[in-house]
């Protein structure tokens, strides 16, 4: 069973969190590749959130809908401008369905790992090719694991370190877990907050989507289209149903 790691608390700071994510360089080259991959038909997204990618995605004229466990969140997403008109399903992206066929199911910003068991990632491809159309495509925005940054018997890496505060991803190399830890000043306090995900490779993304029926058409290091190497620490994939 999936669960819900964003309720009130975390949507209610959710944007502020993450402010950067929000900056248009940071979104504008998401929207025009997913634009370009919808080619005018309808996208879906995963995790749809508080509508960072998918506001501007529907104000560029694409037919966006959503899938969300959180209704938190989601309430977030129906307070901004044009929040109210997208059509939100709540429910676990791993197995929840809409109705139609899509060109475009797309899951950003390392939300595949929030599915914290290999099963429920299966699934989440599985789920991905039963709503795309035939030629349709699945675009994964995610993080490629740091382990090399682990000194032997280390489980700890540091990924922010600054005036607001420190994030410190905890690894588990043998159940392949990921705790992210995100401890922030608010006030006078020291607040502590600890999201669970499943880290996984590019290989074994590639092997869910064979098993789901799609095949990888492409692989960049960023939404810039750079090219995806061994030094890269993100990918965006993008399979396609056979």
């Amino acid at each position: 069973m999936v669960e819900d790691d964003f309720g009130p608390e975390v949507a209610r700071t959710y944007d502020q969190s993450v402010a950067e994510m929000f900056d248009p360089g940071a979104v504008e080259p998401a929207v025009e590749l997913l634009a370009e991959l919808a080619g005018g038909g309808r996208a879906l997204e995963f995790a749809i959130g508080t509508g960072r990618v998918a506001l501007p995605l529907a104000a560029r004229g694409i037919d966006v809908c959503g899938i969300d466990l959180s209704e938190a969140m989601v309430e977030q997403l129906r307070q901004k401008p044009g929040g109210r008109e997208l059509p939100v399903t709540i429910g676990d992206m791993a197995r929840t369905r809409v109705e139609g066929g899509f060109g475009l199911v797309y899951l950003v910003f390392n939300t595949i790992g929030n599915l914290t068991t290999q099963e429920d990632q299966v699934a989440c491809f599985s789920n991905a090719a039963d709503h795309l159309q035939r030629g349709g495509s699945f675009v994964v925005e995610v993080g490629v694991p740091e382990l090399r940054r682990l000194p032997p018997g280390e489980r700890h890496v540091v990924f922010r370190a600054d005036a607001c505060g420190w994030g410190i991803d905890e690894y588990d190399t043998g159940s392949q877990s990921l705790v992210s830890h995100h401890l922030r000043h608010e006030g006078t306090a020291l607040r502590h907050r600890a999201f669970r995900f499943r880290y996984v490779w590019p290989a074994e993304l590639d092997l869910m989507a064979r098993l789901a029926g799609m095949t990888l058409a492409s692989r960049w290091a960023d939404w810039h289209r750079q090219p995806f190497g061994h030094e890269s620490v993100s990918h965006v994939s993008v399979w396609r149903k056979d």
